[in-house]
């Protein structure tokens, strides 16, 4: 609710612009928002790079004075301003527009605007951080009951990583994304303040830091790499619940595919998605590929260029690229393969 007594004019203002254009204001989790889309929008929101971040901007001003200016420099996809309980703006706001280029205009233009006398804002490139990481998780947490419990009390989630904590010796650390930093934000608010019914002591929930990240991907990569090694060495480790993991010593070219799939299942690392695009084609036949793996318990993808001959196996051109793409990966891991 806002206080009657404070910045009055100003609201009233506020409140007459909303009646003459029409357009719709919707306060959440103490911010206020417009579009996010906005009426009439077609097709998928803007990509990441659409956004800015404006500051120093006075309490007193709203959107009656600031999404006209914001648009004047292009198409306004989304705007958030962030408030007080007395109704008073927080003094920075998130404007998102319809590409990447009127953001950077956006910049160019009303970055050291003066938007009242001696009053001079800040516009700059938004972080639009998506990645939170939650802290205190206990060993019995799997990850079908933190998704559960996520898709219950948040919006807007993407993918959900557990990982053994790298700070401590027991426990988890999970790494949730978002499909916007919007939604990753209410996530975090929603998060830190509520009780969550996952056994755990005092989990802590903020943005993901690079740091953080850095050290999952150099643990996990230890982990996962040491992992693929004993899998290889074809003795009692090599096992699985569901049968043992072939030894690279016996496994063809043809069916490298199968042999990360297992390892990834062993690992607990989830199954692999391959993405294959064929670039060039040689007079002689030989085809060159691009390809990305993506490990859903890997923090990073893996990316490359391969070389396929055309035979007589009966693979086609792309299931080829993925085993070869396969077994790239391997090498990346460090497993023996021959």
């Amino acid at each position: 609710m806002w206080s009657d007594t404070i910045n009055q004019a100003n609201k009233t203002a506020l409140l007459a612009w909303v009646k003459e254009t029409g357009i719709h204001l919707v306060q959440v989790n103490g911010q206020r928002k417009y579009g996010g889309p906005p009426p009439g929008w077609v097709g998928d929101p803007p990509p990441s790079g659409s956004e800015v971040f404006i500051g120093k901007l006075p309490q007193d001003m709203y959107e009656n004075k600031l999404i006209p200016l914001f648009q004047s420099v292009g198409k306004l996809y989304e705007f958030r301003l962030m408030m007080t309980f007395s109704g008073l703006n927080r003094g920075f706001a998130y404007a998102k527009y319809s590409d990447c280029r009127s953001a950077q205009v956006a910049i160019t233009t009303l970055n050291n605007f003066e938007v009242q006398k001696g009053c001079l804002i800040m516009v700059c490139k938004s972080t639009e951080k998506c990645e939170l990481c939650m802290d205190g998780l206990p060993s019995s947490v799997s990850l079908g009951q933190l998704q559960m419990v996520l898709q219950e009390v948040t919006t807007g989630v993407k993918n959900v990583s557990l990982y053994p904590n790298p700070s401590r010796k027991q426990g988890q650390l999970a790494v949730l994304k978002y499909h916007s930093h919007w939604a990753a934000a209410m996530a975090k608010k929603t998060l830190a303040e509520g009780n969550l019914d996952l056994h755990g002591e005092e989990i802590h929930v903020d943005w993901l830091k690079p740091e953080m990240k850095q050290k999952l991907r150099n643990s996990l990569g230890k982990t996962s790499s040491e992992g693929l090694k004993l899998g290889c060495d074809g003795g009692a480790s090599s096992q699985r619940p569901d049968g043992p993991v072939p030894s690279p010593l016996h496994v063809p070219l043809s069916s490298m595919l199968d042999y990360l799939s297992a390892l990834c299942k062993k690992q607990q690392l989830g199954e692999p998605v391959y993405l294959t695009k064929c670039v060039q084609v040689n007079p002689d036949g030989w085809m060159r590929f691009w390809y990305q793996v993506v490990i859903p318990g890997y923090p990073s993808p893996f990316r490359g260029f391969i070389w396929i001959k055309p035979d007589q196996s009966g693979l086609g051109e792309h299931e080829k690229a993925k085993n070869a793409a396969a077994f790239q990966v391997l090498k990346t891991l460090g497993c023996p393969l021959f």
